[in-house]
C-alpha cells in the first residue's frame, strides 16, 4: 500500500517537530543547573543529575525498548512515547521538590528513548535510498539543533521575567500533546516484517555483536564524547578568558549551537555534491584541528576555534547514525536505532563525567578535560580515515539500496 504524498510530507514535519521539541528540554539543562543549585542548595554533583539521569534513562530505553518500533510498529511506538513524555512534562506544574523533578526527567528520558527509536526507524520507511535517508537524517537533526537554541532562550526569558524554569517543560508538554494528536491521525507507510526471527529484546542484544552496529555505534560514541565537551565544559573553560574577544567567550555556546544547526541543513546540499566518506573524513579532521590547536595555543585561540567546531560537527552524528541504521533491513531499524541511541546516551553521560573527573585530578582546570576530548577527536578522525580508505560499509549499503528501496 502506497502512502499518499501529503501524508509523507506531514510525517516528515512531525518527525522534525518531535526532535525540536525534546531538544528544547535536554539541551536547556546547562542553563537550568545553576538555578537549581541555588534553589535547592545542591552540590554540583547532585545538580548534574539533571543531565546524567535522563541521559542514562534514554540509554536504557534505547537498548531495552528499541525493538518496540519493529514489534508494535512506528505509529504505536511513537504515540506511546509522546504520551509518556507529555505526561512527564505536564507533571512539572504540580511539583516543587528536586527529587520529584528528577523522577520526571528520568521518566521523560525513558519516553524519549521510545519515541526517538520509533522516529528514527520511520525515517528509513519514508526514504527512497540510503543517500536520501542520510540527507533526511541531517535535516531531522537540524531541527534538533534549532530546539537546542530555543530551549535555553526560553529558560533565560522565563528567569528574566521572574517565572520558574519548570514552565519550559510545561510548554514542551503542550507541544508534545499536539504532536501526539497529529501522530494518531496521520497514515504511516507500511513496513514489511521478516518472519524468520522473533522481534524481542534478545534480537536487540544479538545485534550488539554485529560489526556494523558496533562499528558505527563506536564512532558515534567518540563523536558524542567530543561534542559533549563543548556544551558541558566549554563555558567553564572560557570563563578564565580575559582577552580582547570577551564578547565571543560570552556567546560562544550560542554560536556553537547556531553553527551546528545551520551546518546540518547545509549538509543536505553537501551530501549531494561529495560522498559521505569524504565528508566524514574532512569534517572529523577539521574538528580534530580545532581541538588540537586550542590545546596547543590556549584560550586566545580556543575562544575562536571551539565555537567554530560546531559547523564541522554538524553533519557527523546524523550521517553516521543514518548509515548505521541503513545497514539493516527496515524491519530491524527500530532495534538498531535503539543500539545506537544507547551508545549515544552513554557517551553523553559518561564523557563529561570522565572529563570533569580528570580535570579535578589534575588540579581543577577545565583544559585537562579537553585533553580527553582532543583524544576522542583524534580517534574519531582515525576511524573516518579508515572508513574512507577501506569503505567497510559500501557493499552492505549498496545491497540495502537494491533490496530495501528499489522496487
Amino acid at each position: 500500500m502506497t502512502t499518499p504524498t501529503h501524508n509523507l510530507t506531514l510525517i516528515k514535519w512531525l518527525t522534525f517537530m518531535m526532535f525540536m521539541m525534546f531538544a528544547m528540554t535536554t539541551d536547556a539543562v546547562g542553563v537550568i543547573i545553576p538555578v537549581i543549585i541555588e534553589e535547592f542548595d545542591l552540590s554540583m554533583t547532585a545538580a548534574g543529575a539533571f543531565h546524567y539521569a535522563p541521559m542514562a534513562a534514554i540509554a536504557l530505553s534505547g537498548i531495552l525498548l528499541g525493538f518496540l518500533a519493529d514489534k508494535l510498529g512506528r505509529k504505536k511506538t511513537i504515540i506511546i512515547g509522546l504520551c509518556v513524555f507529555a505526561i512527564a512534562c505536564g507533571l512539572f506544574a504540580i511539583g516543587n521538590t528536586f527529587s520529584f523533578f528528577l523522577f520526571l526527567l528520568i521518566l521523560s528520558g525513558l519516553a524519549i528513548g521510545i519515541f526517538k527509536t520509533g522516529a528514527l526507524a520511520l525515517v528509513g520507511d519514508i526514504s527512497r535510498s540510503t543517500g536520501e535517508h542520510t540527507r533526511t537524517m541531517n535535516a531531522v537533526e537540524g531541527f534538533f539543533g534549532v530546539g537546542a537554541i530555543i530551549g535555553p532562550f526560553i529558560v533565560t526569558y522565563l528567569l528574566t521575567a521572574g517565572i520558574s524554569w519548570k514552565y519550559l517543560y510545561i510548554i514542551a508538554g503542550v507541544i508534545c500533546s499536539a504532536l501526539c494528536i497529529i501522530a494518531a491521525l496521520v497514515q504511516y507507510p507500511h513496513t514489511q516484517k521478516k518472519a524468520e526471527e522473533p522481534i524481542n529484546l534478545k534480537r536487540t542484544m544479538k545485534m550488539m555483536n554485529n560489526k556494523f552496529a558496533l562499528g558505527f555505534s563506536t564512532a558515534i560514541a567518540l563523536y558524542v564524547g567530543t561534542e559533549a565537551a563543548i556544551y558541558v565544559w566549554m563555558p567553564t573553560l572560557l570563563s578564565k578568558y580575559e582577552g580582547s574577544a570577551v564578547w565571543l567567550a560570552t556567546y560562544a555556546l550560542t554560536i556553537f549551537f547556531v553553527l551546528r544547526a545551520s551546518g546540518r541543513f547545509l549538509a543536505v546540499w553537501i551530501l549531494k555534491k561529495i560522498s559521505w566518506e569524504v565528508a566524514m573524513l574532512t569534517f572529523s579532521g577539521a574538528i580534530f584541528i580545532c581541538y588540537l590547536f586550542s590545546m596547543i595555543f590556549g584560550l586566545e585561540v580556543a575562544v575562536y576555534l571551539l565555537p567554530l567546531s560546531g559547523l564541522f560537527m554538524s553533519m557527523i552524528y546524523p550521517t553516521l547514525n543514518s548509515k548505521g541504521i541503513s545497514c539493516f533491513h527496515k524491519s530491524e531499524h527500530g532495534a538498531v536505532a535503539g543500539v545506537i541511541l544507547f551508545f549515544t546516551a552513554v557517551a553523553a553521560s559518561v564523557g563529561p563525567l570522565v572529563m570533569g573527573a580528570f580535570s579535578d585530578l589534575m588540579g581543577g582546570h577545565a583544559k585537562y578535560g579537553f585533553y580527553i576530548a582532543t583524544l576522542f577527536a583524534a580517534l574519531l578522525f582515525v576511524g573516518m580515515l579508515y572508513n574512507w580508505l577501506r569503505k567497510p560499509a559500501e557493499a552492505i549499503l549498496l545491497a540495502q539500496d537494491y533490496s530495501e528501496y528499489e522496487h
